[in-house]
């Protein structure tokens, strides 16, 4: 377990090089690391203990029993949860099976810590996806200006190489910023997967589980059923057959603990908040994408933020004359090059841009007259 964890630092160590923003790590940095980390917790036994133990007064073999019920699957009687707990019934939702009554099946308690791995890598598919569209572009045109060891004479004759580049291939980087704007909204879409898939994992009680934890915590507790313990119970039961002597069915009821559920319970009441908030968050973001496409003032606001030295002037010239691609470019290098070199380079994209559209209105104006 040790050498998975050691593993993650691999996620979480410093980037000199920053190729998304703040939010984005959110959504595939912490929360993969979250949910991975939970998932191993899980299968941990020196934490948690066996995951399933079972009781039963006949002869047949724990192991046996507590196998069988693993791979079977438990149950609840849900009517039993509105009984009194040591008066009516032993435990929550336990109860006797005679007749007709309904019965609540946890299928997913073996599944959970297989599924919670699958959704940290479906939140870092995202980002995976990026890494490999953003091909190192940041990395490249960055790598040089930011280390302190390099004369000035080097960073000069780096810095003219990224002008050159950076002249040569304007109004070019439209798909790469609208690649890195469909990852964003991956992110929304992940989202409301997870928690349309972790709601159908659960039988339809995750959507309102926070919900109904808060207004259970406000409440009368005598009076309501606890969801964290509807949801995953620790007391449950499971029924197992076997052959008599005569050769007839015999039934043997048990009663199962299932440890596991005492950390799961906390482990989604927290996925809970955290998928919603996450939600909102990614939400405003693919928002505010949506907000600057149309609106150049908007992008020469939030581009000065970047790049705060620089004319805001050319920051205006740069967003009128530019497309979303060349703002998104500069605002991607804001992040990873200091504000003198940013404030030369949109001087001189700036400059670029606008002698390239005087140039061709020129040309349009000559043609006209022709």
């Amino acid at each position: 377990m040790l050498d998975l964890f050691f593993g993650l630092k691999r996620l979480i160590k410093r980037r000199v090089v920053l190729i998304d923003n703040a939010i984005f790590r959110l959504h595939w940095l912490l929360t993969s690391i979250l949910l991975i980390c939970c998932s191993v917790v899980l299968t941990a036994k020196q934490y948690v203990g066996n995951p399933i133990e079972c009781i039963q007064a006949d002869d047949i073999p724990v192991t046996v029993l507590n196998t069988y019920c693993w791979i079977h699957s438990t149950f609840t009687i849900p009517e039993a949860f509105k009984k009194k707990v040591g008066v009516e019934v032993p435990h929550p939702g336990i109860d006797n099976t005679k007749g007709s009554v309904n019965k609540k099946y946890y299928t997913y308690y073996q599944w959970v810590c297989f599924v919670l791995f699958f959704q940290g890598v479906l939140f870092y598919f995202p980002y995976y996806l990026w890494k490999l569209w953003e091909g190192g572009l940041i990395k490249t045109i960055s790598t040089g200006m930011q280390i302190a060891i390099f004369t000035d004479e080097e960073k000069g004759r780096k810095k003219k190489i990224i002008l050159d580049y950076l002249c040569r291939n304007l109004t070019h980087y439209k798909f790469y910023a609208l690649k890195y704007f469909f990852c964003e909204f991956l992110c929304v879409l992940n989202i409301i997967f997870q928690l349309w898939f972790t709601n159908w994992l659960f039988d339809g009680e995750f959507i309102d589980y926070g919900i109904n934890v808060l207004n259970y915590a406000r409440s009368e507790r005598e009076d309501r059923i606890n969801p964290m313990v509807f949801v995953f119970p620790r007391m449950t039961k499971c029924r197992f057959h076997t052959y008599g002597y005569s050769g007839d069915v015999q039934h043997h009821d048990a009663l199962c603990m299932l440890p596991l559920n005492v950390v799961n319970e906390k482990i989604y009441i927290m996925l809970w908040f955290w998928f919603f908030f996450l939600l909102i968050l990614v939400s405003l973001l693919c928002l505010y994408r949506l907000a600057i496409l149309p609106v150049t003032r908007f992008r020469a606001y939030f581009l000065s933020a970047r790049c705060r030295l620089s004319r805001q002037r050319d920051l205006r010239n740069i967003c009128q004359h530019g497309n979303i691609g060349d703002w998104f470019l500069l605002y991607m290098l804001g992040n990873n090059l200091d504000p003198l070199i940013m404030k030369e380079i949109t001087e001189v994209m700036s400059k670029q841009l606008v002698k390239r559209d005087e140039n061709l209105s020129a040309s349009q104006e000559t043609i006209a007259m022709v």
